[in-house]
C-alpha cells in the first residue's frame, strides 16, 4: 500500500559583506537534521551576491544529506543490519 510523507526543509542564508553562510533544517515532524555551509567571495570577484548564496545553500544542503545517510546508516546498524562497506554512491538504498 503507497505511503506519502512530506518532510520540509527549512534554508536560511545570511550575508556579511564578501562571506554567506546558510543554514539548511530538515524538519520530518518527528526529528529534525541540520546542515551548514559558507561561501565567500574572493577580491577579485564581481560581487555578485546570488553565486555566494548559491554556493552556500549547495554546500548547506550537501552537509545536510551527508548528516542524513549517516543517521540512516546508525538506524539500521541498530536494528541488527551489519554495516556494508562505504565505497561510492550508487542509487538505491545501499551506502
Amino acid at each position: 500500500m503507497p505511503h506519502t510523507t512530506e518532510w520540509k526543509i527549512r534554508l536560511q542564508l545570511t550575508e556579511d559583506g564578501d562571506s554567506t553562510k546558510a543554514r539548511a533544517v530538515l524538519d520530518t515532524g518527528t526529528a529534525s537534521v541540520t546542515g551548514t555551509g559558507a561561501a565567500r567571495r574572493a577580491p577579485g570577484d564581481e560581487n555578485v551576491p546570488e553565486i555566494g548564496d548559491e554556493f552556500a545553500a549547495g554546500r548547506a544542503l550537501r552537509d545536510l544529506g551527508s548528516r542524513l545517510l549517516h543517521t540512516a546508516q546508525h538506524d539500521v546498524e541498530a536494528h541488527g543490519s551489519a554495516p556494508e562497506p562505504r565505497t561510492s554512491p550508487t542509487s538505491g538504498w545501499s551506502l
